[in-house]
């Protein structure tokens, strides 16, 4: 054994060891050369090795003594000890670093034996270093360095083997794994294949199976979502029936009164005949004929109505002794007092397809809807009679059918003077003088040529224009009021069918009944309400089918049409205004769809429609015709039956076998050529009218009175400027027009959205809260229905986690780094793709009811709500696959949470470009964005700080950091300086892991914010 063996051997035995270990100014000194050599090997000269002093336990893998004699605190952090005397080979379990002549313990998960010399190559094995020439009594010693794994690889205990201590080192067995810098084996998952000396588990295995069974689960929602909501629907419509039946106790109850009071109600001479009939005749076998008796019954009185069933018809004659005959009503109020759960004589099914069947004839009983099936029937007849009396409306002819109040409907009366219309910066009148006003229990139609603005005039007495300087006044019931003041009770029908197409008939007009009806209207007057709006409609048949969307084919588009229309009516509007509702139906569906809407007039309701070309049919069920100009000039406005008299009073006659509308619009459109005995041109006609009401005709339109040249008379009449039309601006004057215009229309816009008038509906709407709850049935409605959609993102979703899983495996030295950074930017590209379709689809959906006084709040958070499932779960799917083909050190929860705080994150960031772009700019930017703030999180740390603020605050940057952090502390031990080293070159702290968390929650919040705000300001151009 030679010289420096033998007294290793003894230091390392006997004690000299703590004059040979390092302090910690030693070890201090050691690691701070990492920050300033470029290479761990080499340090700086030092009092025990330098120049002038370079004892042989400066060599690597050697240490000196500090000598018996000297006292060594191993925690003095100031003062490096001298070392100089017997130097010998680092002991085994410890590294003796090249120009320092002390020991450093190696770190847990490091094998550090004595080194053996190489002769082929003259290197010190396992380790790097040579012997120093000129040295023949120097020998190979222990370790010489402990850094980052590029570095000293040689140090870390090797995978597949473990090291239970820093001088023994054992080989993994089978079914146990042993990773790189391990102490100890780790079991492997039963299904896992470990063989000996294993340096990982392989539990794809766990990812095919998971795939499988995910797999299934979600062909089993694709075929089966339909099933569900068929069970939702069975037990909603077991709720429907228990509505029904209270409505039944309710009209039982109102029978028992009725009874009563018309027995009080009877007049004097009913009781002075029935009373000498009762006493005066015999008991008579043979029934009167009613027809012949002393009161017979008025049309739409309650002796109009047939007889109860099943009870047989009876004399009014008394029989023998004081006992009376009962009649119907007596009989039905014992009838139910006998029997109150009874259904006899209370069948409320709607929707009877031959209305003619309901008309009595003695057999059947006429309840609640019934009852208004015959009143609607009866209104016909009843043509003459309204024309007597003025006051009598649909609650009128319901009143006399029944006898059972109806609750009264709010009337509004709009009257307009010298309303007048001008773009912004164009000087063009969008309307001009137009005066007038609409009734309430009238229907108007407001008809005219292309350009004439029918739509416009209809949406300035809505409230709904924008961009335009309005002159004039529009009285609210004889009030100067604003018109934003009756939202409630305004139902507007847009010319678009904006109708959710992956709800039934019955859904759609279910939530506009509950969202805008009175609050404390009972659900079982609601039931009734959306019941006679579906009957009147004529949609008994497709009630339970989805109304259909582009790509799934649903009702026909007249029957769309129709829901489009009862969207408004199941609100039970004063006011009723339509664009076009009979653009595109067939003329049954047109006169079944005009037929609803008179109806809904005879309540009071003020309607007024937009109508192209009519057939005679339909424009005689009109009460008062608007026709406008073009330029939006009044050419008539008044009583349908009077138009012909006015316009012959003109000299302008409508030939036979044409329709009176299509002439006069022919006429107004310069196709029809006024013969010249009539003695007025179709430019002078909304200025006779002026004359004929004795409105005050504008100074340029005069000119058409005295016939002055066809130029002048075109451009006064579709509204041209009155001004010089040959001064000319410049392109920058243009330009400038054209900022000015834009930003005033964002400013109307604005205004509009957070425009704050009194209520003066008098109905309580349901706040933000049950409207949320509304909301969010619909919309998981929607996601049930959207299912099969949602089971193809979580197959890509499974797709990319193999992949990537595959492909990026975990890098020790990067602690799965480059894997991380492809999750962030897959699940942030795929999430943020799924999100879109939230309010990308729905956008006129929400513009339509949000105008209606539909909560924006609630529509936000129920679609938010909504999407937190897949925020749940999107990152578990992923995982599934990812985790188990990747197999990193962090463990499965770190990685789920990391996964959902980003995908909380990014789907907020989808909602703005939902809302804010297009659909098709707002893919274009889910796709870029992650890409690119990825790469600007990642990039090296460069002088531009404002390139670095920018990284700071990019969301991928967060996340990363958030995975690395949740794998590195897994790695400790010998790992440690690669740890450090890794987390200080990428601007990581290990204490972050929270702070990453919630940055990516708090960005997540603050972008829903934003994008709820820009859902309110931002409106359809």
């Amino acid at each position: 054994m030679s010289g420096p063996q033998a007294l290793l051997i003894s230091y390392c035995s006997i004690g000299d060891l703590s004059q040979r270990l390092c302090t910690a100014a030693d070890v201090k000194f050691y690691f701070n050369s990492f920050f300033t050599a470029k290479r761990a090997s080499y340090l700086k000269p030092n009092k025990n090795c330098n120049l002038t002093s370079w004892v042989p336990g400066c060599e690597p893998g050697w240490a000196c003594s500090a000598g018996s004699d000297k006292k060594i605190n191993l925690k003095d952090s100031k003062d490096m000890p001298a070392r100089t005397s017997d130097c010998a080979p680092c002991c085994e379990g410890f590294f003796c670093p090249h120009g320092m002549t002390c020991m450093i313990p190696c770190p847990l998960g490091a094998y550090c034996p004595l080194a053996k010399l190489n002769k082929t190559t003259g290197v010190c094995d396992p380790y790097h270093y040579q012997l120093p020439p000129g040295q023949p009594n120097h020998t190979c010693g222990g370790a010489d360095v402990w850094a980052d794994i590029g570095s000293s690889s040689e140090v870390f205990c090797s995978a597949g083997s473990y090291c239970p201590s820093t001088i023994q080192k054992n080989s993994c067995s089978k079914g146990h794994y042993c990773r790189t810098g391990s102490t100890a084996e780790q079991s492997c998952f039963q299904f896992a294949k470990c063989e000996p000396k294993s340096e990982n588990q392989n539990i794809s295995a766990y990812g095919v199976m998971l795939f499988a069974g995910l797999s299934v689960l979600l062909v089993v929602i694709y075929n089966c979502s339909d099933q569900v909501l068929a069970t939702r629907e069975r037990r909603q419509a077991k709720s429907r029936e228990k509505a029904v039946r209270s409505v039944r106790e309710t009209a039982q109850a109102r029978e028992k009164w009725k009874s009563a009071r018309d027995v009080a109600k009877k007049h004097a001479l009913g009781l002075q005949t029935q009373l000498s009939r009762t006493f005066s005749r015999r008991k008579s076998t043979k029934q009167p004929d009613p027809s012949r008796g002393l009161f017979q019954a008025k049309p739409g009185s309650d002796a109009a109505l047939p007889p109860f069933p099943g009870k047989p018809e009876q004399s009014s004659s008394a029989t023998k002794g004081n006992k009376k005959d009962k009649n119907n009503l007596t009989q039905m109020m014992h009838a139910i007092e006998a029997d109150p759960e009874s259904d006899e004589g209370f069948n409320l099914e709607i929707g009877d397809k031959n209305l003619k069947k309901n008309m009595p004839k003695g057999k059947q009983l006429h309840t609640h809807s019934q009852i208004f099936k015959y009143a609607y029937n009866q209104i016909e007849k009843e043509k003459a009679l309204q024309e007597q009396n003025k006051n009598l409306t649909f609650s009128g002819v319901i009143s006399m059918a029944t006898d059972v109040d109806i609750r009264k409907r709010p009337t509004i009366e709009v009257a307009f003077k010298d309303l007048t219309l001008t773009l912004r910066g164009k000087k063009k009148h969008l309307l001009r003088c137009v005066t007038g006003k609409i009734s309430p229990g009238r229907v108007s139609a407001v008809m005219g040529p292309s350009g004439a603005g029918k739509t416009t005039f209809l949406s300035a007495l809505a409230g709904k224009v924008t961009g335009c300087t309005m002159s004039g006044m529009i009285l609210i019931n004889g009030k100067v009021e604003s018109i934003h003041s009756y939202k409630k009770i305004i139902g507007f029908v847009p010319q678009d069918d904006i109708v959710h197409g992956n709800l039934t008939v019955e859904e759609n007009l279910w939530f506009s009944a509950r969202c805008r009806l009175s609050a404390d209207l009972p659900k079982e007057e609601k039931v009734l309400v959306v019941e006679r709006v579906i009957e009147s409609l004529g949609l008994q048949a497709v009630r339970d089918s989805l109304v259909g969307t582009v790509e799934k084919r649903g009702i026909s588009g007249g029957q769309r049409k129709r829901v489009n229309v009862g969207l408004e009516m199941v609100m039970e509007p004063s006011l009723l205004i339509l664009d076009e509702p009979t653009s595109g139906l067939d003329s049954s569906s047109s006169l079944l769809l005009l037929r609803a809407l008179r109806r809904e007039a005879l309540e009071g309701v003020n309607i007024s429609m937009v109508v192209h070309q009519p057939s005679y049919a339909l424009f005689r069920m009109f009460d008062d015709l608007i026709l406008l100009a073009k330029g939006g000039l009044t050419v008539y406005h008044g009583s349908v039956k009077k138009v012909e008299e006015y316009f012959s009073s003109l000299g302008i006659t409508v030939p036979e076998r044409v329709n009176p509308p299509d002439h006069y619009i022919d006429i107004l459109e310069g196709i029809v050529k006024l013969s010249a005995s009539s003695g007025v041109n179709y430019k002078q006609l909304p200025v006779r009218w002026m004359l004929h009401n004795g409105y005050a005709v504008p100074h340029d339109m005069l000119k058409l009175v005295d016939g002055m040249s066809s130029t002048a008379g075109e451009d006064s009449a579709h509204g041209g400027n009155s001004g010089d039309a040959g001064s000319e601006q410049s392109f920058a004057g243009d330009l400038w027009q054209d900022v000015k215009f834009n930003v005033e229309r964002k400013r109307d816009d604005i205004q509009q959205n957070f425009l704050k008038t009194k209520d003066l509906s008098d109905r309580v709407t349901p706040g933000v809260l049950l409207q949320y709850k509304y909301s969010l049935g619909r919309v998981g409605k929607q996601r049930l229905r959207e299912a099969r959609i949602q089971a193809v993102d979580y197959l890509i979703l499974l797709l990319a986690g193999v992949c990537l899983g595959t492909l990026a495996k975990v890098s020790d030295e990067t602690f799965g780094a480059l894997g991380y950074t492809y999750t962030v930017i897959a699940v942030s590209l795929l999430c943020k793709i799924a999100a879109l379709r939230s309010f990308s689809l729905d956008k006129l959906h929400y513009w339509r009811e949000s105008s209606s006084g539909i909560s924006a709040l609630a529509y936000f958070l129920s679609k938010d709500t909504i999407d937190h499932f897949n925020t749940l779960i999107k990152p578990l799917v992923y995982l599934s696959m990812f985790y188990f083909f990747n197999n990193p050190r962090s463990s499965f929860i770190d990685n789920y949470i990391v996964l959902v705080c980003l995908v909380y994150c990014v789907t907020g960031m989808a909602y703005i470009f939902a809302i804010y772009f297009e659909p098709g700019p707002a893919q274009l930017w889910s796709v870029l964005l992650p890409v690119v703030l990825t790469l600007i999180a990642t990039r090296e740390s460069t002088d531009d700080s404002f390139v670095d603020i920018i990284g700071e605050l990019c969301y991928p940057k967060w996340a990363l950091e958030a995975f690395v952090i949740a794998n590195a502390k897994r790695y400790g031990g010998v790992w440690l300086i690669t740890r450090c080293g890794s987390l200080m070159k990428s601007g990581y702290d290990l204490n972050h892991w929270s702070l990453c968390l919630i940055f990516l929650v708090l960005m997540g919040i603050a972008c829903r914010i934003i994008a709820f705000i820009c859902m309110v300001i931002l409106q359809r151009k």
